[in-house]
């Protein structure tokens, strides 16, 4: 009997902010990898999830929203997602229902240029009807003629199944890009900062979420517990009082909802201090940026 060949390869998901992708991503990996809220602008870094079977490895990617950046974090983003068009084996480009195909025309001109299979993924059909998604999808198949087009519900989990086969289908034969234990490129630093900043954005209103960058100082872990010091950013004394709250209760919240995800996610006692400080206007100040782990250029 002939060996079977192994597959592996990277399936790079972009779109613009709000459509579902992380949502997908985590779905894809049945991991909590990515940040998923109803806030825009949630994923900031790509970050990878590696989901090995015995003969396949995908290694799924996903990207800050696609935008037109104000500020040097933004342009930061829009890198990563850019990125993401350069080394794809497969792209998965996610909309949604609500959505006009014609929201970034210059990211939909890079993306109908790409060689490789383009799958556009039109989340939310829930919230949608018949007549109105075939429009949609007509409409998407004029935008990007090569590319494949599932309507799906990441939500209800309807047609997901049905693009995961299709992402085996086209990844290329290739032995494994990263050891078979391995299920994602970042540390376990990166999640602490990635489940603080989620209660953030989920418990804070307006700028504030977006204003904030969270920082691990010391990390020291034993085999049964974790113990956790951690900073929140912000750019301005107003932000830092609104975060810390009337004698500290909005903290407070934070904490103990960070310390009871971080226990799950890393299955372990977690010990957590959080500290709030004030560095001015770090999302546009090149040098700070570098120091909270955004390569720019």
């Amino acid at each position: 009997m002939a060996d079977q060949k192994h597959k592996a390869g990277f399936v790079n998901i972009v779109g613009n902010p709000n459509v579902g992708k992380s949502t997908l991503m985590n779905l894809f990996m049945k991991e909590r990898i990515s940040i998923a809220t109803f806030k825009a602008q949630t994923t900031r870094h790509r970050i990878m999830g590696i989901l090995n079977e015995e003969d396949m490895q995908i290694v799924f990617s996903d990207t800050p929203g696609v935008l037109k950046p104000n500020y040097k974090l933004q342009e930061e983003m829009m890198a990563f997602s850019v990125s993401a068009l350069q080394d794809a084996d497969v792209l998965l480009y996610v909309t949604d229902v609500i959505e006009k195909p014609d929201k970034n025309n210059d990211f939909i001109e890079k993306v109908s240029k790409m060689d490789v299979p383009v799958l556009v993924l039109i989340n939310k059909i829930d919230l949608s009807n018949q007549k109105d998604l075939e429009t949609l999808v007509e409409t998407w198949h004029n935008c990007l003629p090569k590319a494949e087009i599932i309507p799906i519900s990441a939500k209800v989990k309807f047609n997901t199944d049905a693009v995961m086969t299709r992402i085996k289908e086209l990844l290329p034969e290739s032995q494994p890009y990263f050891g078979k234990d391995q299920w994602t490129d970042k540390p376990a630093r990166f999640f602490v900062t990635e489940i603080i900043r989620e209660k953030i954005l989920l418990y804070y209103d307006k700028e504030i979420p977006y204003a904030v960058e969270v920082i691990v100082e010391e990390y020291h872990e034993s085999e049964k517990q974790i113990h956790i010091k951690s900073v929140i950013c912000v750019e301005r004394e107003s932000q830092k009082g609104i975060i810390i709250g009337h004698q500290g209760v909005a903290l407070k919240r934070v904490c103990t909802e960070a310390r009871r995800t971080l226990e799950k996610f890393f299955e372990k006692k977690i010990f957590l201090e959080v500290f709030v400080k004030v560095d001015k206007d770090w999302r546009s100040n090149t040098a700070r940026l570098k120091s909270y782990g955004y390569k720019l250029d």
